[in-house]
């Protein structure tokens, strides 16, 4: 799993895996404290954190099946929607291994009969899973995943 130290690093990493995959890519770029979604408490103009620092977030759409996008945060974390279900919080060296898991088929839908709810089930490097609670009906892409 390789290290991306910033978000223009993960943005690059995701258009990879576009090309990769054969997927059409749109990317939107926000930078500045006054501009980023986690930064509200920012004065209009004020464009850097306390540090000095300039925050860079991305929002990324991929096409194809399913429908997935990316927001990527400047706090090395990124919450990523499948099909309408959010996955947030998952790291953001993470995020090409979790969108290769999909893209390769090794994600599946969990489900339970009793009390009935189903998660989706995305496998990770070092033997994790990324386990998210779908509270949307399933998509046909979430239904053919159904073990």
């Amino acid at each position: 799993m390789d290290h991306l130290p910033s978000t223009e690093a993960a943005v690059t990493a995701l258009r990879a895996i576009a090309t990769e995959y054969g997927l059409e890519i749109e990317v939107t770029h926000d930078i500045g404290a006054d501009q980023t979604s986690r930064r509200t408490a920012a004065g209009v103009g004020v464009t850097t954190d306390p540090d000095g620092s300039l925050p860079h977030e991305a929002y990324v759409e991929l096409g194809g099946r399913p429908s997935v996008s990316v927001q990527l945060y400047p706090d090395d974390d990124a919450l990523i929607s499948v099909d309408g279900v959010q996955c947030p919080d998952i790291a953001r060296d993470d995020v090409p291994a979790f969108l290769r898991s999909l893209y390769e088929s090794h994600a599946w839908v969990k489900t339970r009969r009793f009390p009935p709810s189903s998660f989706l089930m995305v496998p990770l490097p070092g033997d994790r899973v990324h386990k998210e609670f779908i509270s949307v009906l399933l998509t046909p892409w979430l239904a053919g995943r159904v073990r």
